[in-house]
């Protein structure tokens, strides 16, 4: 009889033992996210370093906002530690501040944010999840246009240089059901600078370095599995 119970108490205590273990296997270690996402960019100039054409003292500028979907992709290596990446594209147009205010000066830049993020996770009440994060990104950008005001005063070409930068992250999971359903809300910040380069045929009219420096704020569904 003793060695029934103690057999038992043995399997028991198995089983209990291996419950975290079921529940992640249940959780899964892969989560996409469906986003609608806030892409708020600064753009002002920090430094001019080619200046042909007299830009007027006190000049400044300013990146448009932009509205997106998004996904992002994230694999948990342990159910606190899990690492991600984005996909998305974002347009934006830069126009003049202050002295320049309303000139359009860039058209439909599109930016394409490659980026990798390591993320640390609590598990709370209720399967609240909690995070923070940071990486890398490198942006990508590409199909701008010289403005019309730009083009007014002879510009024929516009370039924004791609860049890297680092990112960090926060925000939270809550799961909506027991089969991966989940809700989530994430806002990064980048710090990314850019170069833009107008020229009136093949001569540099004007060089400037612009801080990017991104909020990214997304809300959306998640499915773990």
């Amino acid at each position: 009889m003793k060695s029934i119970t103690l057999g038992a108490s043995l399997a028991a205590l198995t089983a209990l033992s291996a419950l975290p273990a079921a529940a992640q296997d249940r959780n899964g270690r892969f989560q996409v996210k469906g986003f609608v996402t806030a892409v708020l960019p600064d753009g002002e100039i920090t430094d001019v370093r080619t200046d042909a054409i007299g830009l007027p003292a006190g000049s400044q500028v300013s990146a448009s906002d932009s509205y997106v979907p998004t996904v992002a992709i994230e694999y948990f290596f342990t159910p606190s530690f899990s690492v991600e990446t984005i996909c998305c594209v974002t347009p934006h147009d830069v126009e003049g501040e202050g002295l320049l205010a309303g000139a359009a000066l860039i058209d439909d830049a599109i930016i394409l944010p490659a980026t990798v993020t390591a993320k640390y996770h609590w598990a709370m009440d209720g399967g609240f999840k909690p995070y923070v994060g940071a990486g890398v990104t490198h942006f990508f950008i590409f199909s701008e246009d010289v403005g019309s005001d730009a083009a007014a005063l002879g510009a024929t070409d516009v370039d924004l240089s791609d860049e890297f930068g680092f990112v960090l992250q926060a925000g939270f999971d809550m799961p909506l059901n027991d089969r991966g359903l989940g809700f989530s809300v994430d806002a990064k910040r980048y710090f990314v600078d850019t170069t833009a380069t107008f020229r009136a045929g093949s001569t540099t009219a004007l060089l400037t370095e612009h801080a990017l420096d991104p909020w990214v704020i997304s809300a959306g569904v998640s499915y773990r599995f």
